[in-house]
């Protein structure tokens, strides 16, 4: 008789532990939809392509269904289960994701708003598209590195996040430099300043990348260690 609670409790935690590898599966799954959204904005920015990035916008119902699903489930989890100490860390850590996930993909819109503003007949400045390819590249790689880290709980790729990082805050500001350079012709001006507000955009998908770096030391720790400075 004294062991039926104990076989009840170790299926319960196993059905939890089953549900929690889901939960994190699903949240990790979100950042492979963000990068998909990430590629073809920079695609239509650098093809000026208002058709692709309309798409891009109609699409992020993907990422705020995946938000909406991923945090519905932990509520859903939390109400059944009283997850603890490690448990308990990852519970919170996948909220956190998620909402880096949603704010990754509503930065990727943001960047398509853009582009009908400058139209398709843009007078684009090889310079700067440049600089925002190379920056593309790069938040690309810190998503996929924080993909990795979190899902492998590896603190030492999470914490090597901030070396790219740094690197896409000196592009934001070198595009920032070369927009205000770009001469007093209105509309090459005006595509200028678009591609400024692009870069920020990818700024800010590239701090969210940190951040789901940041949650995979908590994981690891349970301490929440914030890394060093963003903006050298």
């Amino acid at each position: 008789m004294s062991t039926a609670p104990s076989a009840a409790a170790h299926v319960a935690r196993t059905h939890f532990q089953d549900e929690l590898r889901e939960l994190e599966e699903r949240t990790i799954g979100g950042l492979d939809i963000v990068l998909e959204q990430l590629d073809r904005s920079l695609e239509a920015v650098a093809h000026q392509d208002i058709e692709l990035a309309s798409m891009v916008i109609n699409d992020d119902d993907r990422i705020d269904g995946r938000y909406l699903e991923v945090h519905q489930t932990v509520l859903s989890l939390l109400a059944r289960q009283t997850p603890v100490a490690g448990d308990l860390r990852v519970v919170a850590a996948l909220l956190h994701i998620i909402r880096n996930v949603e704010r990754m993909g509503d930065q990727c819109v943001n960047m398509c708003k853009v582009l009908p503003l400058t139209g398709n007949d843009a007078p684009t400045q090889p310079e700067i598209l440049a600089k925002v390819a190379r920056m593309g590249e790069v938040v690309r790689s810190e998503i996929w590195q924080a993909r990795r880290a979190f899902a492998d709980r590896d603190v030492a790729v999470a914490e090597d996040l901030l070396r790219q990082d740094q690197e896409v805050n000196q592009l934001q500001r070198d595009i920032f430099q070369l927009a205000v350079a770009s001469g007093d012709e209105i509309d090459r001006r005006e595509w200028a300043m678009c591609m400024t507000l692009v870069a920020r955009a990818l700024e800010r998908i590239g701090d969210n990348a940190v951040d789901v770096g940041e949650q995979t030391v908590f994981v690891v720790t349970g301490l929440f260690k914030e890394f060093a400075s963003r903006k050298p």
